[in-house]
């Protein structure tokens, strides 16, 4: 099993970047499927996809969130989430990280993995011989934009515009979802809107950058002097989509809050810069969001505002972050039912109706039909 699984070369996620325009619309649609079925049935409506499977969570950082979001939405399709922190495991302690993979990928369905350096969860996806999802590295963090994307198609979309404002009770819920969903353009709201990150550039902004342009929104980014600068391996994959002429890149808020629809910060000290906190702090002085900010800076009125949390004080002031403004409590809910998408999408595969009780509902002619390997 473990030879042909190696042979199988299963399809892996590590940053939106590898995507199409499309696959992402259509992990949206499943998302919003996932949620509004939830609503109705709670998870009492989701078939399970992943019957007495387990998934690895590899997770050498410490997460609230991606932690909880996970393991909830493994457990939602049927299947039980295995924990492994940085202490329960010999990951590149006592044993190569390819050993590890190897052994890992032989005894589970596939593995959702939260590390240092990129090149761990490229290690694990090339040799673990199962899908391996990208739960955040040092370089990318795509389940998060996914989130971030579904939240701004429910900002901008009234209820009265939404298919799924249509979902009602019935013996077929996931059925009835799906199609429903199928209806949805989720970009189309997207189209010309302007996000504006302000902050330090990481992995965050670098799966932004490569995504939210190609979807048709413009990007303004406001870093301080010497934080500025994008990794190239990112920036080479902006110039490969040709979106570069759609983003921003200035040491001046004001000069990036202009016009802007959406505004985005994230910590000033990531996890291992805890040494670098008081230069940090000096350098970001004047970067805070405040509505005296945006509003001097001439953000859109309707402006509104997202963080992938946790948030510190220094980042956005009270007034911002728990005002009507905000829609981070969403944006962290919405966590779940993208990482459950992921999940029903790249751990399953393309027809998850190989892995499922009910098998009269063929998922490959609606939302799965254009999801290519």
């Amino acid at each position: 099993m473990l030879n042909k699984r190696l042979a199988d070369k299963p399809m892996s996620l590590m940053t939106l970047a590898d995507l199409s325009t499309t696959q992402i619309a259509t992990l949206i649609k499943l998302s919003l499927a996932y949620k509004t079925i939830a609503t109705v049935y709670r998870t009492g409506g989701i078939i399970s996809r992943l019957p007495k499977e387990s998934v690895a969570l590899i997770f050498n950082k410490r997460s609230t969130r991606t932690r909880v979001a996970s393991e909830t939405a493994i457990t939602a399709l049927g299947g039980s989430a295995l924990f492994l922190g940085k202490d329960d495991i010999q990951l590149g302690v006592n044993e190569s990280l390819e050993d590890t993979a190897r052994i890992i990928g032989s005894m589970t369905a596939g593995i959702m993995a939260r590390v240092g350096e990129h090149v761990e969860v490229e290690t694990l996806a090339q040799k673990a011989g199962v899908p391996v999802i990208n739960a955040l590295s040092d370089l990318w963090h795509p389940t998060q934009i996914l989130a971030d994307i579904m939240t701004m198609y429910e900002i901008l979309t009234p209820a009265e515009q939404n298919p799924l404002s249509r979902f009602k009770s019935s013996n077929t819920p996931e059925r009835d979802a799906f199609a429903l969903a199928e209806q949805i353009d989720p970009l189309a709201a997207l189209q010309g809107k302007k996000i504006v990150w302000v902050g330090d550039v990481n992995n965050v902004l670098n799966d932004m950058l490569v995504s939210l342009p190609r979807l048709g929104m413009k990007m303004a980014v406001a870093a301080p002097q010497g934080y500025d600068k994008v990794d190239s391996r990112v920036w080479k994959r902006v110039e490969e989509a040709g979106t570069a002429d759609q983003i921003l890149i200035t040491n001046s808020p004001a000069e990036a809050l202009r016009d802007a629809d959406f505004v985005v910060t994230d910590t000033w000290i990531s996890m291992g810069q805890e040494a670098e906190k008081e230069a940090r702090l000096k350098a970001f002085n004047g970067f805070q969001v405040t509505e005296k900010l945006c509003q001097e800076s001439g953000a859109k009125p309707d402006w509104k505002f997202l963080h992938c949390l946790p948030r510190k004080a220094e980042e956005v002031d009270d007034e911002v972050f728990y005002g009507p403004r905000s829609h981070v409590f969403r944006e962290g809910e919405n966590r779940k039912w993208t990482i459950m998408a992921c999940f029903a999408s790249v751990l399953v595969g393309r027809d998850p109706t190989d892995r499922r009780a009910d098998r009269n509902l063929n998922l490959r002619s609606t939302l799965f039909a254009t999801w290519t390997i």
